[in-house]
C-alpha cells in the first residue's frame, strides 16, 4: 500500500500591510493612533499587519490615493513579501479602488470594507444579518465596473455593447432588487422588535453605550449575572442583548448595544439605526469609557457625535470609567510637578464636571461596583417614581 498523502486545513493567516495619508492639520500621534485601530481591526478580522505606509499630502491623490512613487514603493514591498491584503484607512473611490487594485494585483480594502467583513463575521441575528448584508450591497454597488475588469478586452468599439457592460448592468438589476427586500425585511423586524418593546414598556430602560472594546458586555454581565459574550476585540457584540436586572427591590431593563467607532462607514450607520433604537428609547444611558486608553477623551466624542446623530444625546447619563486597573498616567507639561497626572488627580479633574454623574470603577476587578450600583439604583428610582408616583413597591 502506497503512503497516504497528508493536508493541512489549518486556515492560513492573511498578511497584510496598511496605508494612510496625513493631511495637513492633522497630528502624526493622531494618524498613528488611526492607524492603531485599523491593525486592531485586521487582527479582529483574523489577518496579521507586517508594515504601514503613511505619506504626507495635501489631499488624497484623485485616482491612486497615495502618490505614484509611494504606490510603486508599496507594490515593490507587496511582491517581495508575498503580501495578501492591502488595507486603506479611509474609503476608497470605486474608481481609486480599480486603479490601485489594477497596480498591486493583490486584495484591496478600504477602511469601511473591513469593518463590514468583521460585522458579517459576528452578526448572529437574523435582524444583524440583514442589516450587515444590506449595507454590503449598498457598498459594492457603486464598485461593480471594478468587479468585471477581467472581461474588458471583449469588449468592442463604439456601439459595441461588450458582455462586461451587459454582466454589469444584470448584476445592478439584481443588486437594486435584493436591497429592496432587505429593507422590506428590515421594516417587518423593525415592527416586530417595536412590539417587543411596548410589551416591555413598564420597565424602566437603561443602555450601555461607548466606543467598541471598553468593557461594556463585562458590565452587562457583572450587573446581570447572565453571560453575554465579551471579547478584547473590536464589535465582540454585534446584536443588541437585553437583560431585566434587580437592584435591591428595583427591576430595571439594561441593554447592550454595538461600540460606536470613528470613520464608521455612513451606509452601516443607517442600517444599524433599527438596532440602536434601544439606545433612542432608553430612561437612562451609560456611557462606558476606556479610562486607559491614551486617547480615550477622542473616543467620549465620537460616542457623543453618534448619540447626537441618532437624537439620544440629550437623554440621562451617568459617564463610567472603567478599567482603572489598567490606568496609566499620561505625561504632563507642568514644571512645578513630576510630569505625570496620577488616577487621584484625574478624577478630580473629572469630578468637577456638573454636567453628568462620573464613576471610576473596574468592571474585571470588581473595583468600586457598590458604588456603581447604589447611583445606578438612584437613577432608575428616580426615572420609575417619575413614571409612576404612586407605585406602592416603592415605599420608602
Amino acid at each position: 500500500m502506497g503512503k497516504q498523502k497528508t493536508y493541512d486545513t489549518a486556515v492560513v493567516q492573511e498578511r497584510a500591510i496598511l496605508v494612510g495619508v496625513v493631511t495637513p492639520g492633522e497630528k502624526e500621534a493622531q494618524t498613528k493612533e488611526y492607524l492603531d485601530e485599523l491593525a486592531f481591526l485586521v487582527d479582529t478580522a483574523g489577518g496579521k499587519v507586517e508594515k504601514v505606509f503613511t505619506q504626507k499630502m495635501l489631499k488624497p491623490e484623485r485616482a491612486t490615493f497615495v502618490g505614484t512613487g509611494k504606490l510603486e514603493e508599496i507594490k515593490a514591498y507587496v511582491k517581495s513579501e508575498e503580501i495578501d491584503v492591502v488595507v486603506f484607512d479611509d474609503e476608497l473611490s470605486p474608481s481609486q479602488l480599480r486603479n490601485i487594485d489594477r497596480e498591486l494585483g493583490v486584495k484591496v480594502l478600504d477602511r469601511s470594507n473591513l469593518i463590514l467583513d468583521i460585522f458579517a463575521n459576528r452578526a448572529q441575528t437574523a435582524q444583524a444579518k440583514t442589516q450587515v448584508e444590506l449595507a454590503q450591497l449598498q457598498y459594492v454597488l457603486p464598485r461593480l465596473t471594478g468587479m468585471w475588469t477581467h472581461l474588458e478586452r471583449q469588449k468592442g468599439g463604439i456601439g459595441m455593447r461588450g458582455p462586461g457592460e451587459t454582466q454589469i448592468e444584470s448584476d445592478r438589476r439584481i443588486i437594486l432588487n435584493k436591497i429592496s427586500l432587505l429593507k422590506e425585511r428590515l421594516r417587518n423586524i423593525d415592527r416586530q422588535n417595536e412590539t417587543q418593546r411596548k410589551n416591555r414598556g413598564q420597565l424602566i430602560r437603561v443602555a450601555l453605550v461607548g466606543y467598541t472594546n471598553v468593557g461594556k458586555s463585562t458590565i452587562m454581565n457583572m450587573l446581570s449575572k447572565s453571560e453575554v459574550f465579551a471579547e478584547n476585540k473590536l464589535f465582540a457584540t454585534l446584536d443588541t442583548t437585553v437583560r431585566k436586572v434587580v437592584i435591591e427591590n428595583l427591576p430595571f431593563l439594561l441593554s447592550d448595544t454595538v461600540g460606536f467607532i470613528r470613520k464608521l462607514p455612513h451606509h452601516l450607520v443607517e442600517c444599524f439605526k433599527s438596532t440602536l433604537d434601544e439606545v433612542r428609547e432608553a430612561d437612562l444611558l451609560i456611557h462606558v469609557v476606556d479610562v486607559s486608553h491614551p486617547n480615550f477623551e477622542d473616543q467620549i466624542n465620537t460616542v457623543n457625535e453618534t448619540l447626537k446623530d441618532i437624537g439620544a444625546i440629550d437623554k440621562d447619563m451617568i459617564l463610567v470609567f472603567n478599567k482603572i486597573d489598567a490606568y496609566v498616567s499620561p505625561e504632563i507639561d507642568d514644571e512645578e510637578d513630576d510630569g505625570k497626572l496620577t488616577l487621584e488627580d484625574f478624577k478630580k479633574s473629572w469630578m468637577s464636571h456638573d454636567k453628568v454623574p462620573v464613576l471610576f470603577i473596574s468592571a474585571t476587578e470588581k473595583e468600586n461596583l457598590e458604588e456603581f450600583k447604589t447611583l445606578l439604583y438612584d437613577k432608575v428610582k428616580a426615572a420609575h417614581v417619575a413614571r409612576y408616583p404612586y407605585d406602592s413597591n416603592l415605599l420608602y
